[in-house]
């Protein structure tokens, strides 16, 4: 009886055990399939489904800092795009202006609460098991995010290059913990490339701050995660398009935003890049004396198909006209 009762047990307990794995399994494909549709409403600028999505993530797993991660992206992105000097600036050669920008102080303070939310809940998965990758790697997207809200919305540089530094730390933990998991070196990238490209002066100052950074290396790393990252994929391929226009790789550019446009048809921004991209590539290949009739057809496909397509409204419109403006002035 004895001996029965204990295999009793044994097998009670490998039942419960095969259950809650299930049970947590089944949470986390649910969890990933309300993130694929969230960042696929996101991309295609519907940031209302987006954040539906993302708020079921938040009910079905409330201790999970996947969910307010999420959310606070989709509230950067959102702002990013519904300002107009982003809109102005971002696909010429400026990418930022004197003047700081009018930020939606009620989009703002909730982005604020769900970072922070992010970063309490990785904090206590953190407390318990300081070397749960996940929480780590969530814990540094929330600083990473924060810091881009800072730079690209506020730009409160200071704030960003804080926020940036707590985010490349940790996901520098995430790698060298996980050594395949490229999504963490996204901000680790970004960070190279940025403190890469400061002047001299300034980079000899960061790097008593222990703060070192590589142009080259920073390109590397961004185009590993774009070619193998899991969900930080289209983030980098977006932040490419932008550095590769700097470095003048304009094809490099072009192609690059011609693969997001193709994937997130609803984006007319994606659009707009690629024409960006390609306009100052033909100035390039015009200066070496070198055919430029299929880039100035795409151009030129690319405005007429925004320029019909009804489901723009009027400040798009405006906004196509004017990119249209000034790609033909650059051509003249």
């Amino acid at each position: 009886m004895q001996i029965l009762s204990m295999k009793t047990i044994a097998s009670v307990l490998i039942i419960l055990l095969w259950t809650i794995t299930s049970l947590a399994q089944d949470q986390q494909a649910r969890l990933d399939t309300l993130r694929a549709e969230g960042y696929e409403a996101l991309y295609n600028l519907d940031y209302e489904t987006a954040r539906s999505r993302f708020q079921k993530m938040v009910e079905l797993a409330p201790d999970n800092p996947a969910g307010p991660q999420c959310m606070a992206s989709s509230l950067w992105l959102e702002q990013l795009n519904q300002s107009w000097e982003l809109k102005s600036t971002l696909y010429s050669t400026s990418a930022y202006t004197a003047s700081k920008p009018q930020v939606d102080r009620k989009q703002a303070d909730e982005f604020r609460k769900w970072v922070r939310r992010a970063k309490q809940l990785a904090q206590a998965r953190l407390q318990k098991n300081p070397h749960d990758v996940e929480a780590l790697y969530f814990l540094g997207a929330a600083e990473g995010v924060e810091a881009s809200f800072a730079a690209g919305v506020e730009r409160k540089f200071m704030a960003a290059f804080r926020a940036g530094t707590d985010s490349v730390d940790h996901h520098r933990e995430v790698l060298k913990l996980a050594p395949d998991f490229h999504d963490a070196e996204l901000t680790i990238g970004l960070m190279n490339y940025i403190v890469g490209s400061l002047p001299l002066p300034t980079k000899m100052l960061v790097a008593t701050m222990g703060v070192r950074g590589s142009k080259k290396r920073g390109l590397e790393m961004l185009e590993r995660v774009a070619a193998a990252g899991k969900w930080a994929r289209d983030v980098a391929r977006v932040l490419l398009v932008d550095l590769y226009k700097r470095e003048k790789r304009f094809e490099d550019a072009a192609k690059t935003a011609r693969d997001l446009a193709a994937k997130y048809p609803r984006n007319y921004l994606f659009k707009l890049q690629v024409a960006d991209a390609l306009t100052s590539q033909i100035v390039t290949l015009r200066k070496a004396k070198k055919p430029v009739s299929v880039e100035e057809k795409e151009v030129q496909d690319i405005f007429a198909g925004l320029s019909r397509d009804k489901s723009l409204d009027g400040a798009t419109r405006e906004l196509v006209n004017a990119r249209w403006n000034i790609a033909r002035k650059e051509l003249q």
